[in-house]
């Protein structure tokens, strides 16, 4: 980020800034800026332009764009640059002598203002723009639009423009996944009918249901009703359906392996599951291969994208022998009916 963010100032500086300082000083231009309208334009140009070169990044990494990032810097930047900084440089100089406490009082008011800057912004409606996750492709077409229009001099430059556009679409046009299930197969996401993920959670972890939210640009927060809405529970396990009509298994117990792997179009558990099992199953041989995967629905099956794919060789997490090939496609052992209704017990809701 930091780096698009400079250069992002850098192209600003070259192409935009030579046109704002050429102007005579007899033109009424250079009349405002003697109330400080060019410098509050500078400053109002780098900070859209930072926040623009970094948006691509700060929404693969965070899920969220910042619409009102301009307003914050406008508000923040001059108290930062005026009394922030100079206050802490001559704090550290006064230090030796005794004498900074006045300005570490100074530097704390700054950073008060700028507090309350962040939190009167943040209540601002649309404050935050949420988006779903997107892979890598996108954010290297981005990058790549960046690179032409920071770099090129020419009006070939505008052809990043073009390029940045199609990053956007393709980001935009990534589908959701399906179905997530966590590295240890307590914790397993589906969406449902109302396109929202419902979550089956066999233990508490805040943060992971924060960031699965997050990837999701799902607004609600851990805790929140809603995403236990569906989910039906008893003591062996738990089932939820899809958006295909289809159910989700999490098996708790060995006892409702039977049970899910007749009915379920996939049975999710941490224990080893029954050849026998005619449904698609994510147990505890394929977690520890692969780790947390991500399934997205294709016909009777599922794509699927792991954290670590089968065949993947990298220093630190070296490939399983004579797995050469990558995992692509979850798909059921045997034919198996995968509109049954779920036994009385499965539909009991959990206290």
């Amino acid at each position: 980020m930091s780096f698009a963010a400079t250069l992002g100032l850098v192209a600003l500086v070259q192409i935009g800034m030579p046109r704002l300082f050429a102007t005579p000083d007899s033109s009424v231009t250079a009349r405002v800026a003697l109330w400080g309208g060019r410098e509050l334009t500078t400053l109002m140009l780098a900070s859209l332009v930072a926040g623009l070169a970094t948006t691509p990044y700060a929404a693969f990494h965070f899920h969220r764009i910042t619409p009102y990032g301009v307003l914050a810097n406008l508000a923040a930047m001059p108290v930062v640059s005026g009394l922030v900084m100079p206050a802490g440089m001559l704090g550290l100089l006064a230090m030796p002598f005794g004498l900074d406490g006045m300005w570490w009082w100074l530097m704390g008011v700054g950073i008060d203002w700028m507090d309350a800057v962040a939190q009167w912004v943040a209540a601002l409606p649309g404050a935050i723009g949420r988006i779903a996750a997107f892979g890598t492709g996108p954010l290297i077409a981005a990058s790549l639009g960046l690179i032409l229009m920071g770099l090129l001099r020419s009006p070939l430059r505008w052809s990043g423009a073009v390029v940045l556009a199609l990053a956007i679409i393709w980001a935009v046009a990534t589908p959701q996944p399906d179905i997530l299930i966590s590295g240890d197969a307590r914790h397993v996401a589906v969406r449902g009918h109302d396109g929202r993920l419902h979550f089956i959670q066999a233990a508490k972890d805040p943060f992971l249901t924060k960031e699965w939210l997050a990837a999701d640009a799902d607004s609600r927060l851990p805790g929140d009703a809603t995403l236990s809405a569906s989910v039906s529970c008893d003591d062996e396990g738990c089932v939820v359906p899809t958006a295909a009509g289809s159910f989700v298994a999490l098996a708790l117990r060995a006892q409702a392996m039977t049970d899910d792997c007749e009915r379920a179009a996939l049975v999710v558990s941490a224990r080893q599951a029954p050849r026998s099992c005619a449904s698609a199953v994510v147990d505890r041989d394929s977690l520890q291969r692969q780790g947390a995967l991500t399934l997205r629905r294709r016909g009777t099956g599922f794509d699927v994208e792991a954290v670590r794919p089968r065949g993947l060789d990298r220093p630190w997490s070296p490939a399983v022998a004579g797995e050469a090939q990558a995992e692509l496609t979850l798909t059921p052992r045997m034919p198996a009916s995968r509109d049954a209704t779920p036994a009385e017990a499965d539909l009991q809701a959990d206290d």
